[in-house]
């Protein structure tokens, strides 16, 4: 009895493997807007209605490629973290391999980054799920600032006062232990960063951005100063 439900749980795995490469290939193709349970079953030869054994719904689908998609992002981010903690490399270093890593995904994957960091999908709204797996790459940047702040200490940013009360909040919800003053700016760095990456992968830097390996670079060096990573 083992053996066949050990076979139909492998049989599972890569029927489930296959609806998602097969709808990945969709979004490349048409975007998630468009992305249909019928035209992924017509193209693995299924009928719909086997399907939706696997994936009850569009959402459904599209959950678990958001899913996917951060989760590897989230690894990328945290193998880059871990390697530069490993060699010894001081915070400024860590948090741009961290950048690094998350730019290279980007760049790797378009299609999957425009699901998770482009426009929203028209009637799609994404269940709690998603937030672990969202927060990855910032949980490493928010990693990274931490163990600077036990060590060596970091730059307070300024504050405007309008602005404690949230940040104080925010410190509370996601960056326990860190000054408000840095949790502030770690937000703004964290969206900055996104921007970057974006505004490459969808087309503002053209013509207008060259050397794009150093431009990224040089900015998240100023983002690490502006959350108040120490030099060296």
């Amino acid at each position: 009895m083992s053996t066949v439900r050990g076979a139909r749980e492998r049989a599972r795995i890569e029927v489930t493997a296959a609806i998602k490469d097969e709808a990945r290939r969709r979004l490349a193709e048409e975007g998630a807007a468009k992305l249909s349970l019928r035209a992924v079953a017509r193209e693995l030869g299924m009928v719909s209605s086997a399907l939706y054994r696997y994936f009850p719904s569009r959402d459904d689908l599209l959950t678990a490629l958001i899913i996917d998609a951060y989760d590897s992002v989230g690894a990328a981010a945290e193998a880059a973290g871990a390697a530069a903690l490993a060699a010894g490399e001081p915070p400024r270093a860590r948090w741009a391999a961290v950048c690094g890593a998350f730019r290279a995904w980007a760049l790797a994957h378009p299609h999957e980054y425009a699901l998770i960091y482009g426009s929203p999908v028209p009637g799609y709204s994404a269940p709690q799920d998603t937030i672990g797996p969202a927060s990855r790459v910032a949980n490493v940047l928010i990693g990274v600032v931490r163990s600077a702040h036990e060590g060596r200490g970091l730059a307070l940013p300024p504050l405007p006062a309008e602005l404690r009360a949230e940040a104080e909040r925010m410190t509370a919800d996601f960056a326990l232990e860190l000054p408000p003053e840095v949790t502030a700016a770690l937000v703004a760095a964290w969206a900055q960063v996104v921007g970057l990456v974006s505004f490459e992968l969808f087309g503002q830097f053209n013509r207008v951005v060259e050397g794009r390996d150093a431009f990224f670079a040089h900015s998240a060096g100023q983002l690490a100063h502006a959350v108040g990573l120490p030099v060296l």
